[in-house]
C-alpha cells in the first residue's frame, strides 16, 4: 500500500493543500518519511488523515463555483469499529458542505474492505446535499464491498452499484467525470422510472 500514491494528474488545477476552504490547507508532505498506517500497513505520505485508523483521504479536486469535490480514498472503510462514515462526514464533508460543494464523487479504487453499522450519516449527507439538488456517487467499489454497502442499505442515500463501477476515470479531466457521473445519475434514475 506504501507505494500507491493519490491521484495526482490534476495538481495544475487544484491542490488542497492550498486551498484555504479544506482541513488540509497549510499541510506539508514528505515523499520519504511514512508514518500513517493501515494495521501494519504503511500508506503513501501524500495521503490525509480523517482521524480514522485505518481510512485516509485525498481532496483531489473541488470546484466551488459549480458546487462538486472529487475524494480519493485508500485503506479499510469500518464504520462498525470506527465510526469511519462519521469521521469522514464531519471532518471533510461537513467543511465542504458548508462551502457549497453538494456533489461528492468519492473514488473507492484502492478501498480492501468495508464494515457496515447503521446508515444514519449516510442519511444525513444524503439529505443535506439533496437539498441543493446534489448527489454523492461512490466509483469503483470493488464486488465485496458493495455487497456489504447493499446490506447496510446504503443505495437509498448514495449513487452506487455497476453502472458506477469499472471507471476509468484516471484519465479524464475533472469536469469531464463530473459529466459523466451525472449522465449515469440521470440515465439510472430515468430507468428506475
Amino acid at each position: 500500500m506504501h507505494d500507491i500514491e493519490p491521484h495526482f494528474r490534476w495538481r495544475e488545477k487544484y491542490i488542497a493543500s492550498e486551498d484555504q476552504n479544506t482541513p488540509f490547507y497549510g499541510e506539508s508532505y514528505s515523499e520519504f518519511s511514512f508514518s500513517k498506517k493501515v494495521y501494519n500497513y504503511y500508506v503513501h505520505p501524500q495521503w490525509d488523515s480523517i482521524g480514522s485508523e485505518t481510512l485516509y483521504v485525498k481532496l483531489i479536486y473541488a470546484d466551488y463555483l459549480e458546487g462538486y469535490a472529487i475524494i480519493q480514498l485508500i485503506g479499510e472503510w469500518n464504520d462498525c469499529l470506527h465510526n469511519d462514515i462519521m469521521l469522514l462526514k464531519r471532518n471533510l464533508i461537513d467543511v465542504l458542505i458548508k462551502e457549497d460543494i453538494s456533489k461528492f464523487v468519492i473514488l473507492c479504487d484502492h478501498v480492501m474492505s468495508f464494515h457496515a453499522s447503521d446508515d444514519a450519516y449516510y442519511e444525513e449527507w444524503h439529505e443535506e446535499v439533496s437539498e441543493e439538488f446534489g448527489w454523492v456517487s461512490f466509483i469503483n467499489v470493488r464486488d465485496h464491498i458493495e455487497q456489504e454497502m447493499l446490506s447496510a442499505n446504503i443505495q437509498y442515500y448514495i449513487q452506487l452499484g455497476e453502472v458506477y463501477n469499472e471507471f476509468f476515470w484516471q484519465k479524464l479531466k475533472p469536469e469531464i467525470l463530473i459529466r459523466e457521473v451525472e449522465h449515469r445519475i440521470h440515465n439510472h434514475q430515468k430507468a428506475l422510472y
